[in-house]
């Protein structure tokens, strides 16, 4: 038997209905690994998306302030038109389908649209008030509970057991020891979630040509992260030469920042997201009953393993060394994963 079409809650009708939208019927746009759900409304000319995100799993808040505050500087974030923050309902400004995926897809040049990216990050940490808006910050704590994520569920699913609390102690400290090198580069608005699948290709001038999408969860972090983020991205291999040109745009417009200490925050940040992200991938198969995630796996092995490479990883690549083997490092296989 198919599977139904996800609907919005039955409170999205009131919502709607007060605000303009009476009698046209959602059609689902995207669901993603969190709760939230993206619904299109469409009356003639009129679009918008109703943001779908039931509390008390979903807190729509810090997406609105996100939001507010980057359309305030001028960047392409979908505008907030209407919240009820307490039902978990938003309704936003309709930013369309291209996204930089799909524009991948279509045959647009990668170059291109990894510069315009690039393009609106920089804007976004060269403006005064990106430090401002009221985000937690991106603290040790933070990324530990993030690092965790795999002693926690990703080693499990190859050892069959729980990690150990000295290992897990021993892990911790091996990332204690360089999270002060991601400091190079300043402090800044970190979107966490900054790839192709969460930029849009819109026909707007300048930096407003790129859409930004999913940023609910930013945080007031390091300058590097989201540039990591971007050129490492866990679900597509991004050509070398993309990489290379990214970092050199980055730095050239921020020729203040050492090159080889932001390099180092940069493979420090890629190595830290890839351990996290290996965790969530298999979070979402065994508690969230999503499997299709496990197939990006291997890539981000592929690219922790290059990162460990990085003479400023050297505490951590020797945890690794010592309680990951080699054939670990990889998506648990079948039999492990069914």
């Amino acid at each position: 038997m198919a599977a139904e079409t996800p609907v919005p809650r039955k409170a999205a009708r009131a919502f709607l209905d007060a605000h303009g939208w009476q009698g046209v019927q959602p059609t689902l746009l995207a669901d993603d690994a969190s709760f939230r759900r993206y619904f299109r409304l469409r009356d003639g000319k009129r679009e918008a998306v109703l943001m779908d995100a039931p509390p008390p799993q979903e807190d729509v808040r810090p997406f609105v302030t996100v939001a507010t505050h980057l359309y305030r500087l001028g960047l392409s974030a979908p505008r907030v038109d209407a919240a009820e923050p307490h039902a978990g309902f938003l309704l936003l400004e309709d930013l369309g389908d291209d996204t930089f995926t799909r524009a991948l897809k279509a045959g647009v040049s990668e170059a291109d649209l990894y510069a315009r990216a690039v393009d609106a990050l920089l804007a976004l940490h060269a403006h005064p008030a990106q430090t401002h808006v009221d985000c937690p910050a991106y603290d040790d704590a933070t990324l530990d509970r993030e690092a965790l994520l795999l002693t926690d569920w990703f080693l499990p699913e190859w050892a069959r057991k729980e990690t150990g609390a000295d290992v897990r102690a021993a892990y911790l400290a091996a990332w204690h020891a360089v999270y002060p090198l991601t400091r190079a580069g300043g402090t800044t608005l970190v979107l966490r979630d900054y790839h192709v699948d969460n930029l849009v290709s819109l026909d707007r001038p300048g930096i407003r040509g790129c859409g930004l999408l999913d940023f609910q969860d930013a945080l007031i972090g390091p300058a590097a992260y989201d540039l990591a983020s971007l050129i490492g991205d866990a679900r597509r291999d991004v050509s070398p030469d993309v990489v290379r040109a990214s970092i050199d745009a980055y730095l050239s417009a921020r020729p203040q920042i050492d090159r080889g200490e932001f390099e180092a925050a940069l493979a420090i940040l890629s190595a830290q997201r890839s351990a996290k992200i290996a965790g969530i991938f298999v979070r979402l198969f065994r508690r969230d009953g999503k499997p299709q995630y496990l197939k990006h796996i291997d890539r981000v092995w592929r690219q922790l393993n290059a990162d460990l490479a990085h003479p400023a990883l050297a505490p951590v690549r020797a945890w690794f060394d010592a309680h990951v083997p080699a054939e670990w490092r990889a998506r648990p296989k079948a039999e492990i994963a069914a």
